[in-house]
């Protein structure tokens, strides 16, 4: 298989760039060369912001299988990188997110859930949800339903994550002690390793799907415990769990999500969104999810192998919470 991806040396790019060159698949990237290529992938530069961002994938006369795109910007890159390769390449696939649903979905909600009002392929910068929903009507709009693979995502976990959410939480218990964990913890939790997706997605491209996918874990895949008992089993850390009832971490006006990653308190809208999707239609169509364990675990070595330093999107604010809200929340 002959395939190019848009991006392709941070996260879920280069998860899906390294799966496809371990598969002996034919590898092209675009990018602005910023980091380290991945071994076996044919390399060419450009910047997608710029007015001839695209100049070298122009002059390039290769045609491909298929396409895979992860820009969460201003759709108007997707729209014009679409637009030239309609007619050299098989599929385009674009990553988009679980956050196209008008919120707030209620728990099961499918891929016919209604979507964000006011996205526009041609749009500048608006807001998340609206910009990837303007990617997926772009990629549809330039290669038409039958040749557009819409992944719509939810939490994305693994190494090279940049967002820091599990990477917070491992260095956090690394550090050992008592640590304020949010409860109940039997709270599901529904993610994706970025390893499992990327393998989803060359499946997919095999397979010729088309039309929009939820992609995330199964709901009961994992829960709240799940996630930090493999956190303390992975950093061999002395790390005490004190399970926390959730209105007493709301109360002490701590903010689910960015300070206490990946958690959303069970009840609210936020959690059904979240962690409360119908992934039927992936798993029917090749879905398979590792343990907690693993994922947990691959994380911290690739974790521990970079410094422990999360290689943060500049983009995006920092999530964990303050050592001495914590304590006091504690009573230590």
């Amino acid at each position: 298989m002959r395939l190019l991806v848009l991006g392709g040396s941070d996260f879920a790019g280069r998860a899906v760039v390294e799966a496809a060159v371990g598969r002996g698949w034919d590898v092209t990237v675009l990018n602005r060369g910023r980091r380290t290529p991945v071994p076996g992938a044919r390399s060419l530069r450009g910047d997608r912001t710029a007015p001839d961002g695209l100049a070298a994938l122009a002059a390039h006369d290769g045609e491909w299988d298929a396409v895979v795109d992860t820009w969460s910007a201003a759709p108007r890159p997707v729209r014009d990188a679409a637009r030239l390769l309609r007619d050299r390449a098989g599929r385009y696939v674009y990553v988009s997110t679980c956050s196209v649903y008008a919120w707030a979905p209620p728990a099961g909600y499918t891929e016919e859930a209604p979507l964000v009002e006011g996205a526009d392929a041609d749009a500048d910068r608006t807001d998340y949800a609206r910009d990837k929903l303007g990617g997926e009507l772009a990629a549809t709009g330039a290669f038409g339903s039958d040749r557009a693979l819409l992944v719509r995502s939810g939490l994305i976990l693994g190494r090279y994550e940049n967002m820091g959410r599990l990477p917070w939480w491992l260095n956090r218990i690394a550090r050992g002690g008592p640590v304020l964990a949010p409860g109940p913890r039997d709270l599901p939790l529904q993610y994706v390793d970025v390893r499992d997706l990327a393998g989803w997605i060359l499946g997919a491209v095999e397979q010729e799907l088309s039309g929009p996918y939820n992609l995330m874990s199964p709901q009961g895949h994992a829960t709240m415990g799940t996630l930090l008992d493999a956190c303390v089993r992975a950093t061999g850390a002395d790390a005490e769990l004190r399970w926390t009832d959730p209105q007493v971490v709301l109360d002490a006006g701590i903010e689910p999500w960015s300070e206490l990653p990946v958690w959303i308190p069970p009840g609210s809208e936020g959690h059904d969104a979240l962690h409360g999707a119908d992934v039927s239609r992936a798993v029917a169509a090749g879905l398979r999810c590792r343990p907690v364990t693993e994922t947990v675990a691959d994380t911290w070595s690739w974790l521990r192998g970079i410094g422990g330093s999360v290689p943060r999107r500049p983009d995006l604010p920092p999530v964990g919470l303050d050592p001495a809200v914590e304590a006091k929340v504690l009573g230590l």
